[in-house]
């Protein structure tokens, strides 16, 4: 039997190896996809984004996480979401397949009317992947997610590139989507063996509902919140500008994503199972923020580093005015890992209500942020909602100390050194690499050197998260030799 620590350490491993292939795929492929496309498809297939995570925030209603927040989930409960979720993602998507020419309407974009019918296919293809989806992610099976997930980003990634090759515009991107979605939930199915059954018992629905709520309507908050600029810029600014801003955040959330996506894997799972030995789950969350806090930082700061020479080596001069944009967001999109983290932390207890009220306070405060300062221009919308996600880490700490005895203090001693010396690495590797113009060196000598200069430090001061993960990387190679 596996200790905690090691099923922690083993869905940490292979989460980080999914999340890493993940962005290394949507990297590559989002080159090609720059490259080819222009600002204007991606502000398209930007404008439908919000409305297709809304819609899959509402079909799936919380029930991941309510399922997970279960000790032991029986077969009862997952059939009857499984039959939930149809019916609702069903429902959902006839619903905006009539509404689509009313989106088109109220961006005044015609072309809306197809392409988002197109799109809006992801969100019936969802539903039928919720429970093969969380049972993967209830049982820590990272290794089987990073296998399915792999292999449907280098299907939809291929697919998408030729169909942009070929002249599909902005539809190429939203086929992309589709293929994912379909591909992932075939595997999915094949790695859990799991299948629906009838008659069915919607009690278990019932059951949860009363946490899953309050986990739908947050989740529903949070894809506002992370989508408000772009619906708000689509109606305010022209569709190229949408186009840019929607660039610059692909990237940034590409590196935030890396550190999240992983921490969201086994977060939740692991701080639900945590016994309430006194100060278990205090000591437990302390070190997965240490772990987040080692890698979040020097990852989005030394994103704003290289972004003039990674842009324009990459995908174009034609995307040089989003660079700015990119380097404001990677504030935010340091934090929002730790955000992550705090997130699980607090549904894990429980307490889905107080989740709720500050996801609530946050919609609100982005909200009038982006209609107040929209006149003004993006960068100085963006520069304010970098401002207010640090401010939001705060909140969301004191949230968590509500529930658990970790002060300020403690927290700030685990983020706060990771922060300093990853942004003292990054002005330093700076000043080291101004002499050379040539963008591909710079880019080359910035990389290595901050690198370098940060993992040094670590190991200088002994910090024991690097050794922990060294540990048990060398540990995972010589299990595997």
């Amino acid at each position: 039997m596996e200790t905690l620590k090691e099923k922690t350490a083993k869905g940490l491993f292979w989460g980080a190896l999914n999340n890493g292939a993940t962005q290394v795929l949507n990297l590559v492929f989002g080159i090609f996809l720059g490259r080819l496309l222009s600002t204007e498809d991606y502000g398209i297939v930007a404008l439908i984004t919000i409305f297709t995570l809304l819609a899959g925030c509402i079909q799936s209603a919380g029930f991941s996480q309510a399922l997970a927040n279960l000790k032991t989930p029986t077969k009862h409960d997952y059939n009857a979401v499984f039959w939930f979720n149809i019916i609702a993602g069903g429902i959902l998507y006839v619903v905006l397949f009539f509404c689509a020419p009313l989106i088109s309407w109220f961006f005044d974009q015609p072309l809306l009317t197809e392409v988002s019918r197109l799109a809006f296919l992801t969100i019936p293809l969802s539903a039928i992947c919720i429970v093969p989806n969380a049972k993967l992610w209830i049982e820590l099976r990272n290794r089987e997610q990073a296998i399915a997930t792999i292999i449907a980003l280098l299907t939809s990634g291929c697919c998408g590139v030729w169909m942009a090759w070929n002249g599909w515009a902005y539809w190429s991107l939203a086929w992309q989507q589709v293929i994912f979605i379909t591909v992932a939930t075939l595997l999915k199915y094949y790695f859990t063996r799991w299948a629906p059954s009838l008659p069915v018992d919607f009690s278990p629905i019932r059951r949860m509902f009363r946490f899953s709520s309050k986990v739908l309507i947050t989740n529903m908050l949070t894809v506002i919140s992370q989508n408000v600029l772009t619906f708000i810029f689509g109606k305010m600014l022209p569709i190229s500008a949408v186009g840019l801003f929607n660039q610059a955040n692909k990237w940034n959330t590409m590196g935030s994503s890396l550190v999240s996506k992983t921490m969201e894997q086994v977060a939740q799972p692991v701080l639900a199972s945590v016994s309430d030995e006194e100060g278990r789950q205090e000591r437990v969350f302390r070190k997965m923020l240490r772990f987040t806090s080692f890698l979040s930082f020097p990852l989005m700061f030394g994103l704003a580093l290289v972004a003039y020479e990674f842009i324009l080596l990459t995908i174009g001069p034609k995307w040089e005015e989003s660079v700015v944009l990119l380097q404001i967001l990677c504030v935010s999109g340091a934090c929002l890992p730790l955000h992550t983290l705090y997130q699980n932390a607090v549904i894990s207890n429980g307490r889905s209500d107080l989740f709720l009220r500050l996801v609530a306070l946050q919609i609100i405060l982005q909200i009038t942020i982006a209609l107040c300062l929209t006149p003004f221009g993006i960068t100085t919308v963006v520069i304010a909602f970098s401002a207010l996600s640090v401010l939001l880490t705060f909140m969301w700490h004191l949230a968590l100390q509500r529930i658990r005895r970790i002060s300020l203090k403690e927290a700030l001693s685990d983020t706060l050194p990771f922060a300093i010396i990853a942004l003292g690495c990054m002005a330093v590797t700076g000043l080291l690499t101004t002499w050379t113009s040539v963008l591909w060196l710079r880019l080359l000598l910035r990389v290595v050197i901050a690198a370098l200069l940060y993992l040094g430090i670590m190991k200088l001061l002994r910090v024991k998260t690097l050794d922990e993960c060294m540990a048990f990387i060398f540990k995972n190679k010589r299990t595997e030799e």
